[in-house]
């Protein structure tokens, strides 16, 4: 059965979590946003996932860069500075007393707000943005680190920065969606992308590491999201004197790696076992076990 990086256990605890819908926390069940919210209507809006670890949101001022840069670069005004943002997450996190628990992700999101008429011209905007934190228990299953995914490569291509600028983590996913459905239809657990000439760019929903002889070489970078934990992973290794390399490289170097495996906020490193029916190990490879433990080692620094 395929299974993806952000499969987990159901936590009937989420039944009962309050979601933050513009500063107020509010019963599952009863978070809404209007039917002209932009996000709603047409995908207008940023967001990051996040991780508690040790009743700290990790490496949050990387999340937080990311949000407000990828807001000024679409002209839209967040409404809160860092510090109130900082602080609606505390207060989401408390609310639900989840300071000392494991395994939480949280969701936030930020859209334009409401539109007095469905349209695209941002000058219809009628209200401050729109700002949703939800939290949920929830942690990566055990059998997804140790035993790892599947990839299949898909004609969906990431695209030119010029079309839609894939630095831009925005609610408009269609392009990742549209490449999730066509490697589920194939069997696999995730879409392998490439970037339009034809190297190997990312996943639909992680970030794409090979090894090979020793080396560690992920995309050029230059058709993907700026990943926190795909950074994070490229630190770690030129801190332990591992060769690490952001290059242009094609299936072919793919095919022949000696392990492959994806980064991601949920989940963190996990260990990609075939791509397009080819082995590449059985579960985790030597290297991928180490970058886990590195991983892991600097979320607990960080915290």
């Amino acid at each position: 059965m395929a299974k993806g990086t952000h499969d987990f256990t159901a936590d009937s605890r989420n039944d009962a979590v309050l979601i933050n819908v513009n500063g107020t926390l509010v019963p599952r069940e009863q978070a809404t946003v209007s039917v002209f919210d932009s996000g709603f209507m047409l995908g207008d809006g940023v967001w990051e996932g996040l991780r508690v670890h040790k009743g700290r949101i990790a490496f949050l001022d990387a999340h937080l860069d990311r949000l407000y840069e990828g807001a000024k670069a679409i002209a839209m005004d967040v409404g809160l500075t860092r510090a109130e943002l900082t602080q609606r997450l505390d207060d989401t996190i408390d609310g639900n007393g989840m300071r000392d628990a494991d395994g939480v992700h949280i969701r936030l999101m930020v859209t334009r707000g409401i539109r007095s008429t469905p349209y695209q011209d941002p000058r219809v905007i009628i209200s401050p943005a729109t700002i949703v934190i939800i939290p949920e228990y929830k942690a990566p299953l055990p059998s997804t680190i140790e035993e790892g995914i599947r990839l299949f490569t898909v004609h969906v291509r990431r695209g030119d920065p010029a079309v839609q600028d894939q630095k831009l983590n925005s609610h408009s996913k269609l392009n990742c969606i549209t490449a999730c459905i066509q490697a589920t239809q194939a069997g696999a657990d995730e879409g392998l992308m490439l970037d339009p000439h034809g190297f190997v760019a990312t996943c639909n929903s992680t970030h794409f590491f090979i090894v090979r002889k020793g080396e560690v070489w992920t995309s050029s970078g230059d058709y993907c999201l700026g990943g926190i934990t795909r950074a994070n992973v490229i630190q770690i290794c030129r801190e332990e004197g591992i060769p690490v390399f952001e290059k242009n490289f094609s299936l072919t170097d793919v095919y022949g790696a000696d392990e492959a495996f994806v980064t991601g906020t949920f989940a963190g490193v996990v260990p990609v076992t075939d791509i397009d029916g080819r082995t590449m190990t059985q579960g985790r490879g030597p290297m991928v076990e180490r970058l886990q433990g590195l991983y892991k080692a600097l979320m607990e620094r960080d915290a």
